[in-house]
């Protein structure tokens, strides 16, 4: 079994503790992997590496920050196929989905980093009296990145690159679900020569989060996790009156017109839904389709998720991995079956197997009303509940009846109904195409699902804190 440790300083150092936590591969149910959880002794002496890494990193030029950066990504793209391995066996998620979304975040990290070569770190305004001021943003110092366990890699990948190129260095705390593949993306930064203290590592539970959200010296946090969770982490730094950048959970709706193709328009929406077992914050989670073309929407989905077919996703055939471990499967399972008890309607799926790992199957619902959990709380699971509705101005309204508001899909070729859709209550709004957006979007959740603006610019604006320095010109008694 493989022992993971902490990367604390640019050394790899045990835990001050021996609270030993185990991953365990969800598709066997066997562990493959354990560590000892942070202290808030670990987490205190992360924090400080990070903090006195500091100065130095952000003496660095825009452009040689960049640079190591990019060297570090490059590694990263050499790894690809070891890293989503690793996710697979952590988590769950079949190998070839993973390395689509690595690939994907590496291209990511590249851009983002990228932008700080032309982001303004320093402005200067001219006065009517012609005094200058000059706006000068400064790295915050020592950071956090707490990330969830769907998407190991990919949060990391996500957060740290405006977060490092503007100046700040890092504390990474992953999921105790799935670690393993973080602890190979702090490997590859060694290797990649990434000072010591820039990046660094804490293995642990919510004990860990919590006192890393919590400490004195740790600027911002960005964290992606559950509504609850997050709530914690708000509260943490608004006490000290330190940033977060929240990004939480998620009941995305899904709205179908009456004139696009039904079955072309399934086969989106069952990607949508099952792709990873539905984990994943942005899954299409309710689906309001036009009464017009309900009835083939519904059997082209049925069909389309009969597809996704069970297994190890080691296996090249597998298309729908494990959920991450039992306790997920059972919200899953009891979303179900409240559903089904309160009048709801499987047309496929439905009943865990009986097999080894923590399986559940595509899942198509019909009959489903506001009153069922699979409607209102965030099922994480490959579950895929249609209403049909009257109107598309029906399907509208209904999508934006909720306490979430991480984004929303349309499928319309309307142009009144996209113009109507811009305004649902979601920090993104896809039509017509799922997870669509280059590197130049940015967005803010609404709702429960977050707060603070990300991607593009406004990373780097929460990365930074701006000062004005006043230059008034010189007196005439001045200049003699």
């Amino acid at each position: 079994m493989k022992n993971l440790q902490h990367y604390i300083g640019g050394r790899w150092v045990e835990p001050a503790d021996r609270d030993i936590l185990t991953v365990v591969n969800p598709a066997t149910e066997e562990g493959f992997a354990r560590f000892g959880a942070a202290s808030a002794h670990d987490v205190g002496q992360a924090v400080a590496a990070a903090v006195e890494a500091h100065p130095q990193w952000a003496a660095l030029s825009v452009a040689e920050r960049v640079d190591r950066i990019d060297t570090w990504a490059d590694a990263i793209n050499e790894d690809v196929a070891e890293l989503a391995e690793l996710e697979c066996r952590e988590m769950g998620k079949p190998v070839a989905v993973g390395r689509s979304f690595i690939e994907g975040c590496v291209a990511g990290l590249k851009a983002a980093a990228a932008q700080a070569l032309a982001y303004s770190f320093t402005e200067t305004v001219i006065g009517p009296d012609q005094a200058r001021t000059d706006i000068v943003r400064h790295s915050l110092g020592a950071t956090a990145v707490i990330t969830p366990w769907n998407f190991p890699v990919t949060m990391v990948l996500t957060a740290i690159g405006p977060l490092l190129a503007a100046g700040n260095t890092v504390v990474v705390k992953p999921s105790e679900r799935s670690p393993v593949s973080t602890v190979r993306l702090v490997e590859l930064a060694e290797a990649a020569g990434m000072p010591p203290g820039v990046v660094n590592l804490v293995l642990g539970d919510g004990r860990a989060g919590a006192a890393l959200a919590g400490h004195q010296d740790i600027q911002l946090v960005h964290f992606t996790g559950s509504v609850a969770a997050g709530r914690g982490v708000g509260a943490a730094t608004g006490s000290r009156l330190r940033r977060s950048v929240l990004e939480l959970g998620g009941k995305d709706p899904v709205v179908i017109d009456a004139g696009v193709d039904p079955v072309a328009t399934a086969r989106a929406v069952a990607f949508g839904a099952f792709i990873n077992t539905g984990q994943i914050c942005t899954s299409m989670e309710r689906i309001y389709v036009h009464e017009q073309i309900a009835d083939e929407f519904i059997d082209a989905l049925v069909a389309e998720a009969q597809t996704f077919t069970l297994g190890d996703g080691m296996e090249p055939a597998t298309v729908l991995g494990p959920l991450v471990d039992e306790s997920q499967r059972d919200i899953v399972r009891r979303h179900v079956d409240d559903a089904v008890h309160k009048g709801a309607t499987i047309r496929t799926g439905g009943l865990v197997p009986q097999r080894s790992g923590y399986f559940y199957p595509a899942t198509v619902l019909t009959d489903v009303d506001d009153t069922m959990l699979v409607m209102t709380e965030e099922t994480f699971g490959p579950i895929a509940p249609v209403v049909v509705v009257r109107s598309f101005e029906e399907g509208l309204a209904r999508a934006a009846e909720s306490q979430y508001g991480l984004a929303a899909t349309v499928y319309t070729d309307d142009p009144d109904h996209i113009a109507a859709a811009t305004r649902l209550p979601a920090g993104v709004v896809w039509v017509n195409q799922w997870q669509g957006g280059g590197p130049e979007r940015l967005y803010e959740p609404a709702g429960d699902s977050g707060m603070g603006a990300t991607g593009a610019r406004a990373a780097y604006d929460a990365a930074t804190r701006p000062s004005a320095v006043h230059i008034a010109p010189a007196s005439p008694a001045a200049s003699r």
